[in-house]
């Protein structure tokens, strides 16, 4: 079971597809599927594939052992011939997000679980911002979001800081959060003003303060698979 942790300086992939149709989303589960069943990539370490809750699409965490291992399978006559292209017929949008873990926090106490053991409703927001600001970003998105522990339902939240993308223009930051179901992630995000406590007001002016766009998918886990298995 892949398990995610600040202290882990590898590279980390989140490949996130969109689609408009629910066939497709289908059709795109299947293909990556085969690729994480018979990837033997050098430095490939594991791959997680999510299917789409809220919106048709897909997104795949993939842990690298580094940048130069990813973009050998990039350069790869399969990847440019047959991979791309298979997912441009099943997509509306590519994007292969290349980060570092900047902050990862878990209610338990015990790291971050990845897994389709798991129950968990999974959402992930990519947010556009400033070059400059993108380090402050991870810290008003992270760090100063250790109330959430107190929430009820919440179960943790990673923060990754982008380095580089592909089908994405511009810096960005990604928050993976995971919640035990719908219904607390949709009670979290409707508690009103005036009941907010004054970390979370905080957090979410400075926030506000430094994006630029923001969005977002829900998706649960369906497969997984780690080198060696």
């Amino acid at each position: 079971m892949p398990k995610i942790s600040s202290d882990d300086k590898n590279l980390t992939v989140l490949n996130l597809f969109s689609t408009d149709a629910p066939e497709k989303q289908e059709g795109l589960l299947g293909a990556m599927r085969e690729i994480v069943d018979s990837a033997a990539y050098p430095g490939w370490m594991s791959s997680t594939v999510h299917a789409g809750v809220d919106k048709p699409g897909t997104a795949n965490f993939i842990q690298w052992r580094s940048r130069a291992d990813l973009e050998d399978r990039y350069d790869g006559e399969e990847f440019k011939h047959r991979t791309l292209p298979l997912f441009g017929e099943l997509t509306t949008s590519i994007r292969l997000l290349q980060n570092e873990i900047g902050y990862s926090q878990s209610k338990s106490g015990d790291g971050v679980e990845i897994s389709p053991a798991r129950t968990d409703y999974t959402v992930i927001a990519v947010f556009g911002v400033e070059e400059k600001n993108q380090d402050d970003l991870v810290d008003a998105l992270g760090p100063s979001m250790k109330f959430l522990s107190d929430v009820p339902g919440y179960v943790s939240h990673t923060i990754l800081k982008g380095i580089a993308a592909r089908g994405l223009e511009g810096s960005f930051v990604v928050s993976y959060s995971q919640w035990e179901s719908k219904e607390a992630f949709d009670a979290y995000q409707a508690v009103p003003q005036a009941e907010k406590p004054a970390a979370r007001l905080e957090a979410e002016k400075r926030t506000g303060s430094l994006l630029t766009s923001v969005d977002s998918n829900t998706y649960r886990v369906v497969h997984t698979r780690a080198a060696g298995e």
